[in-house]
């Protein structure tokens, strides 16, 4: 289940960076992404023509905005939108893939078994992403550890 989810969190992050985010419940990074998604291609994409095109209510609409924005967009705006929106996926991977930045393996507390965060061994849910603990898997979290 934790490689489908990673592998969706990173097909959601090439579509729309910061939607592989949103999957795993990491907000500040999915509004952060989604962000620099949206200012970059303000800033790089011929915006103006692509409105000048017309709404799109055809396919042959959607094939002349797509035909717009290749032909006038330059090969530097493209690497660095695709750039984006690689690095998202890849951010939405590892964080789906439960391996926290600046986390060390060696934690003297029990563990959830969904985001792997530090948990607080009272609770009967962790308060990071939510997921309830069962006793029994609390009990085998703190034999591991």
């Amino acid at each position: 289940m934790t490689w489908f989810r990673a592998l969706l969190a990173a097909g959601l992050s090439v579509i729309m960076p910061g939607a592989g985010h949103v999957l795993v419940r990491d907000w500040l990074r999915a509004a952060v992404f989604a962000g620099l998604f949206f200012i970059a291609s303000a800033l790089f994409l011929p915006i103006d023509q692509i409105a000048a095109a017309g709404p799109i209510t055809s396919y042959d609409g959607v094939l002349e905005q797509a035909t717009i924005m290749a032909e006038e967009t330059d090969a530097m705006a493209q690497f660095l939108l695709s750039f984006i929106a690689l690095f998202a996926a890849i951010d939405a991977t590892v964080r789906a893939l439960g391996y926290p930045p600046g986390s060390d393996t060696k934690t003297e507390g029990l563990m959830c078994p969904e985001c792997g965060k530090e948990i607080d061994g009272d609770l009967e849910f962790c308060h990071w992403c939510t997921t309830r603990l069962d006793p029994e898997s609390a009990d085998e979290e703190t034999r591991q550890a």
